[in-house]
């Protein structure tokens, strides 16, 4: 396992590096120049030109990346020119709502779509698995935004259950105390039950709405990968020796889970940003909706910040989702 880590890393180091040039020369190619952008559309040449040599644009590409990841090292992405702020502070006080979000998405995804898949599995004729094949032929159709938007249509504007699409919390409700950003787990964590319900509130309909679209990637993956394992030659055997329905099912459950995992992982790294049109119908205020901003601002430093810490992310998720396929069968080798 150390041996296993170690060669991650080693690769981790240049894939990392590698994404961020390769990022880094994207976003310049984008049309439009931040320094027009800033100065406004009525500015003078010689303005828009002192404004390109404060930010460093004048200078070539590749002096530009390494004045860049010379700033990283430092702990220094960059301040953005529209909020003013520093990104790493930008990206700090966003990401928790985002990572909230994204995370109680999955769990929903996972425990719906292999609820399904296990079911319609193991009874193909049955009403659940009816029900699922159904859903998996909506849940592929339907964009994210659209579903959000008839849910907010019912439960907020003609039965009047749920909040309204604000925010993270009502205008009205102080956050907790942060710990972590994450308002549910801040509110348990100081004990703030009016929050934390109120938090819950703002969450259940982004939520449900990107578990209900997820989820049948899962329940797909899952269906067929199981159903294989079922009619492999151990399943059979199993069932020979007399062993009851649920442990056979559970035999096949488990081996397989490394085939979901991998679903899961694409899924969750792609929600961190793949979220954003979900936070801009609720006003969720997370890193979808701040890289957006940036990119209809031209604001590079904000782009950048942005794909450094999804880099990050997707790197140390895969990392910890390998290590877990290990755990389960410790017959794969990487």
């Amino acid at each position: 396992m150390l041996r296993y880590l170690g060669k991650r890393l080693l690769v981790f180091i240049p894939l990392f590096f590698g994404v961020i040039f390769v990022a880094f020369v994207l976003i310049r190619m984008l049309p439009g120049d931040p320094a027009h952008v800033l100065a406004g559309a009525f500015a003078y040449e010689d303005t828009i030109a002192a404004l390109t040599e404060k930010m460093g644009l004048d200078k070539p590409v590749l002096q530009q990346f390494f004045i860049y990841i010379g700033d990283v090292f430092r702990g220094d992405l960059g301040r953005s020119m529209f909020t003013s702020s520093n990104v790493l502070d930008d990206l700090i006080k966003r990401f928790p709502a985002t990572f909230e979000l994204i995370t109680l998405s999955i769990m929903v995804s996972l425990v719906l779509g292999m609820f399904l898949a296990v079911f319609s599995v193991t009874k193909p004729k049955g009403v659940v698995a009816k029900i699922s094949n159904v859903y998996g032929m909506l849940a592929g159709s339907f964009a994210d935004f659209w579903l959000a938007l008839i849910l907010i249509y019912i439960f907020f504007t003609v039965l009047g259950i749920a909040p309204a699409p604000i925010g993270r919390l009502d205008v009205i409700m102080i956050p907790p105390q942060r710990i972590t950003g994450m308002y549910l787990l801040d509110s348990i964590l100081t004990g703030n039950w009016a929050a934390f319900k109120n938090a819950a509130q703002h969450l259940a309909l982004p939520v449900i709405t990107l578990g209900l679209i997820n989820g049948a990637a899962i329940m797909k993956m899952t269906h067929s990968t199981m159903g294989e394992v079922l009619d492999s030659d151990f399943i059979h055997h199993a069932r020979l020796m007399g062993l009851a329905p649920k442990v056979v099912r559970g035999y096949a459950l488990k081996n397989s889970l490394p085939a979901v995992l991998m679903v899961i992982g694409n899924i969750y790294s792609y929600l961190l940003g793949g979220a954003v049109l979900i936070e801009q119908v609720f006003a969720w205020g997370g890193l979808g909706q701040y890289v957006t901003q940036a990119l209809s601002n031209k604001d590079y430093v904000a782009i950048q910040g942005f794909i450094l810490v999804a880099t990050l992310f997707s790197m140390v998720l895969y990392l910890i989702l390998d290590l877990i396929q290990m755990i389960i069968d410790p017959r794969i080798k990487y």
